[in-house]
Order: structure tokens, then sequence, then C-alpha cells
């Protein structure tokens, strides 16, 4: 999803990201991740409830998705592009630019059971889920 963009020569850009607006629910936690080496993976969960936006503001990366029907990859590399996660989608991710600063939006506050680490329960939770 593409964000609106305000900018003019002098002044550059500013993007605006408000709940239930550019992002579908109330936004409760808000995190980045920066300075990840070459070669490292970041992710490697799904959840049961939490919904995600992701934004890569600074360099880029790479978003693997599963969620059992389909197997996606997004490459984020632009502060206008916004990658929305559901609870269903099992997500990684790597290819870190040097310089990448990747923001995440979270519908809910960091709660270590509404995460599922491994991939076979996941698989198992959602399986037969209607998409």
């Amino acid at each position: 999803m593409d964000m609106k963009v305000h900018s003019d020569p002098e002044r550059g850009s500013l993007s605006v990201i408000e709940s239930k607006l550019q992002v579908p629910f109330d936004i409760k936690r808000v995190f980045y991740i920066y300075g990840t080496k070459q070669g490292v993976r970041r992710g490697g969960h799904a959840h049961y409830k939490t919904r995600q936006a992701l934004i890569a503001i600074s360099g880029s990366c790479k978003v693997s998705l599963d969620n059992t029907k389909r197997k996606d990859e997004v490459t984020l590399d632009s502060p206008q592009a916004m990658l929305l996660l559901e609870p269903n989608d099992w997500h990684e991710m790597y290819d870190f630019s040097e310089n990448c600063v990747l923001l995440v939006l979270a519908s809910h506050h960091y709660d270590e059971a509404d995460y599922i680490h491994r991939y076979d329960n996941f698989c198992e939770v959602y399986k037969n889920e209607v998409l």
C-alpha cells in the first residue's frame, strides 16, 4: 500500500500515518529495527491477534510471507510503501541494507503468549482458515 506524500522542492517530503486511516487498526505499539547485520533474518513467527504495518523508512529489506495458502516475498525500499501483516502471516525479514530502518506499528501491546514461534504450530493453527 502506498502512502500519500506531501512534498515540495525546498522542504522535502512528509508522510502521515494515523490509526484507522492509513493503518486499519489502533496503534498500540511502535518499534523499529536497525543495525541488522548481513545474513541475519528477523521475525520468523506469526501471531494469534496482533496486526502490524511495516515501513522501511530508510534503506531496504525483504519480507517473506506465508499464510499456509500462499507464499510471497515483498521488497520494502521506500518510506512511501507500507506492508500490512495479519496475525496469520508467518513473516521473516531479511536482506537488510546497511542503512535500513524498519518501522513497525502494532495493533497490540507486547505479549509473549501472542507469538507463534514454531512453524509446525503455526500450520496447525491456521491450516483450515478460509482466506
